[in-house]
C-alpha cells in the first residue's frame, strides 16, 4: 500500500495519526499538546466550571487518541476532535442535570450590577444567556474558527441548522451587548 502511505504523509496531521497508531509515544505526546487548549477551551465554554471542564478535555483527549483509528483521513482532523470533545460535553451535562448539584460549585449568574468591564469579559457573559445549542454552536463558529460545514459536523447537525442558530445567537449576543452600552453611537 505504498499510495496510501505516501497521501497519508502529505497531510502533517495524518502523518501525526499514523505515528499514534504505530503506538509512538512521543506522537501521542504531540497530538494532546496540538489539541489541548483548543478541546480545554471549548469544555470550559460549554460547561462553565473549570474543573469539570478539565476532567471532560482529558477524558476527550484519551477518547480521541482511543479511537484514532475510527477518523477518516479524508476529513479535517480538527473538527472530528472537536466533536468528541463537544460528545463528551454533552453527556457530562446531561449526567450532571440527573445528579445533585455540589453546595461548592460556583455560581455562574450574572449579577445585574457589576463593575465596568471589557467587551471580552462581556460577550463570555453573553454567553451565558444563549441557549446551550447556540453558544456551542457560537463557541466553535467564532471562538474555535471551524467553518459551517466543520461546525454541522463536529455538533453531528445539518448545515442549515449551523447558520439557524449562529443567526440567532449572533441576534441574542448583539441585543445583550447592546443593553450593557455596547454599539450604541458615541458623540
Amino acid at each position: 500500500m505504498p499510495h496510501v502511505s505516501t497521501q497519508i504523509v502529505a497531510d502533517p496531521q495524518a502523518e501525526l495519526v499514523r505515528r499514534c497508531l504505530d503506538g509512538e509515544r512521543t506522537a501521542q505526546g504531540e497530538f494532546v499538546r496540538l489539541f489541548q487548549n483548543r478541546v480545554f477551551a471549548l469544555c470550559l465554554k460549554l460547561i462553565r466550571n473549570r474543573h469539570d471542564a478539565e476532567d471532560v478535555a482529558q477524558e476527550s483527549l484519551v477518547r480521541a487518541l482511543k479511537y484514532l483509528n475510527s477518523w477518516d483521513p479524508t476529513r479535517a482532523l480538527v473538527p472530528w476532535v472537536l466533536k468528541i470533545a463537544s460528545n463528551r460535553c454533552r453527556t457530562h451535562l446531561s449526567r450532571r442535570g440527573r445528579l445533585p448539584v455540589a453546595t461548592g460549585e460556583p455560581n455562574l449568574e450574572v449579577p445585574a450590577e457589576l463593575p465596568e468591564i471589557g467587551l471580552a469579559e462581556e460577550i463570555d457573559r453573553g454567553l451565558l444567556q444563549l441557549r446551550d445549542d447556540h453558544r456551542h454552536c457560537f463557541v466553535l463558529f467564532y471562538q474555535q474558527e471551524l467553518s459551517v460545514a466543520e461546525v454541522a459536523e463536529a455538533m453531528d447537525i445539518p448545515q442549515g441548522t449551523v447558520k439557524t442558530w449562529l443567526f440567532r445567537a449572533r441576534k441574542e449576543m448583539a441585543e445583550y451587548l447592546r443593553s450593557r452600552g455596547y454599539g450604541e453611537e458615541e458623540a
